[in-house]
């Protein structure tokens, strides 16, 4: 397909569609064969004798990281492929879909060839990987330069804009590819969301109220904290998909509310994936009724992302129960939650994973007057920028004491291993919820941008704005795109962690750029706190950190496709 140069849309009318699907998908195989490049360059800087070292990797963490970002671009161009063509195939690949599509090509494969922004102030370049100028000359396929010359340009940003104004209704910026019923799914929620969440989040945020508990109730009355959990539970048995649908949208009103699922998804995950049968008979319904609210109890003040460092200790007793002492940190949700799965040192022995054993602790609820009622346990809240909904606290425990019957699995030393049983889980929820931040951003920055009247006309005519809009929704279908296809893997059975590791590094970041640039379109009154978009853009910022800062996430992601 011949271009000019001009600023021009490939997508300007429907003959050109077959054009642009063979485009990207010709656009795929090179930028697959540069990442391959990019594994062997990075491999033979963090090997000795052939063997993947870790002093290595973390000498060469720039190479190292800079890999896994590449290969998550190289996964978010293959889901993007598969989403526009099973679009095509269904008949829903009209002018709103086409233009996010060839919008995200043109961009990521000219920050794959120029710089990865890793984030807002680190860029990756194929040379950091050890990649040569013949490496990089190799993308410079016809397809691909066609794609970085006229696939993000003014004017399609620009129509996808009018096209966003035109379709205000639509639950999302071009269709999910997802099916009926998860769509369904999808309606219920953000209805509830537009009207049980959002009219008081900003409130709830500004007061820094807990969620109210007539919300919970909804909640688990709409079966939010058992819909993974199996029908025998008292679950829904539903799909991870369906969880990220609801975290999505939940999370789009409000993180917070979108989050309170998040505790009983871990807590459930653990126990079914752990537990005894005992366990789970008398846990998981508690949970999916939500009975019972759970908390997670993991991070101590020194380990931070460090969790095989864990000091705090549990000493069996003469009549197999345990004493719990030590100190743990940023715990979310837990003053009036019942159960802790708590995590400790069953061997002292150990400096190491090893010694670890996971808990399913008892607690009584407390309130605002006494948090922490429970003998042998003390806490302190935490006040944080964001995240608000359900408080942070450090605890300490002092000969806290934890029934026997209630070591995860009954067997001591498991406990790290039984964690990271759930990290895919957590983190394609987490991936999810970053979404709906991203959304939330889009959202009430698209609304502003069109009742602000500047020099005579509303902000959303000015190019620039509405350009910032336009790659807010793009890159919310990547992201949406690559964290679908992190839960299908983990629906089929198969190991994820990789796919939901690239979901939630690139998730966060999306959240991130969404609320910075939606901050930046309100102008000064994006400072002000009385304006949405100030709590959004504290909210977006803990999704780089939490359940697993994004250096750690690319970490884990280079270590495993290094091999």
């Amino acid at each position: 397909m011949a271009h000019d140069g001009q600023d021009m849309t490939l997508v300007q009318a429907p003959v050109l569609l077959d054009d642009l699907l063979g485009l990207t998908a010709a656009a795929v195989p090179p930028v697959e064969a540069v990442l391959e490049k990019a594994k062997d360059a990075v491999r033979a800087l963090v090997s000795d004798n052939d063997r993947v070292c870790a002093a290595l990797v973390e000498q060469h963490q720039t190479a190292s990281h800079g890999l896994a970002w590449l290969a998550t671009y190289t996964q978010s161009l293959q889901q993007m492929q598969k989403w526009a063509e099973a679009l095509n195939a269904q008949g829903k690949f009209g002018e709103t879909e086409q233009l996010i599509h060839q919008i995200a090509f043109g961009e990521y494969l000219c920050q794959i060839y120029g710089g990865i922004q890793m984030n807002q102030g680190e860029i990756l370049r194929l040379q950091d990987m050890g990649l040569s100028q013949d490496d990089m000359l190799g993308q410079m396929e016809p397809a691909i330069q066609t794609l970085t010359q006229g696939g993000n340009t003014q004017g399609a940003r620009t129509r996808l804009v009018e096209l966003m104004q035109e379709q205000s209704a639509n639950i999302t910026v071009g269709a999910s590819g997802l099916d009926e019923e998860l769509e369904m799914i999808r309606e219920q929620f953000r209805r509830y969301a537009v009207d049980k969440v959002e009219p008081f989040a900003h409130e709830w945020h500004l007061k820094d109220e807990l969620i109210p508990m007539e919300v919970i109730n909804e909640l688990a009355e709409m079966g939010v904290f058992g819909l993974t959990i199996p029908e025998e539970f008292g679950g829904f048995g539903l799909s991870k998909a369906s969880m990220c649908v609801v975290s999505e949208e939940l999370s789009r009103g409000y993180i917070g509310v979108g989050s309170l699922g998040t505790r009983s998804e871990i807590a459930a995950e653990l126990i079914i994936a752990g537990g005894t049968q005992e366990q789970k008979e008398k846990w998981l319904p508690r949970i999916a009724s939500a009975e019972t609210l759970p908390t997670a109890v993991f991070t101590e003040p020194n380990t931070g992302s460090d969790l095989g460092s864990l000091r705090t200790r549990a000493v069996k007793d003469e009549n197999g129960d345990y004493k719990v002492t030590g100190n743990k940190t940023w715990i979310t949700h837990a003053a009036r939650t019942q159960i802790m799965t708590l995590m400790a040192r069953t061997d002292p022995n150990t400096t190491d994973y090893k010694g670890l054993s996971m808990f399913l602790a008892e607690k009584t609820p407390g309130d605002d007057a006494n948090p922490f009622p429970t003998d042998g346990m003390t806490g302190g809240e935490i006040e944080v920028l964001g995240y608000r909904g359900m408080k942070e606290y450090e605890l300490a425990f002092d000969d806290f004491h934890v029934k026997g019957e209630n070591l995860l699995g009954g067997e001591e030393g498991k406990g790290f291993k039984q964690l990271m049983e759930t990290f895919e889980s957590a983190r394609i929820q987490t991936a999810a919820r970053a979404i709906g931040v991203a959304q939330s951003a889009l959202d009430i920055s698209m609304q502003y941008a069109q009742d602000r009247k500047q020099f005579g006309k509303a902000l959303i005519n000015f190019p620039r704005v509405s350009s910032k809009l336009a790659m807010m929704a793009v890159e919310i279908m990547v992201a949406r795109q690559l964290t679908y296809f992190s839960a299908f893997e983990k629906d089929d059975g198969r190991r994820c962690d990789v796919e939901a590791g690239m979901a939630k590094l690139l998730g966060a970041r999306v959240a991130w750029a969404a609320a910075d640039n939606g901050l930046q379109i309100h102008g000064g009154n994006g400072f002000a706190l009385e304006y949405k978009i100030s709590r959004v853009l504290c909210d977006a910022r803990i999704l780089n950190i939490f359940e697993g800062a994004a250096e750690i996430q690319a970490q884990v992601i280079a270590r495993r496709l290094l091999g």
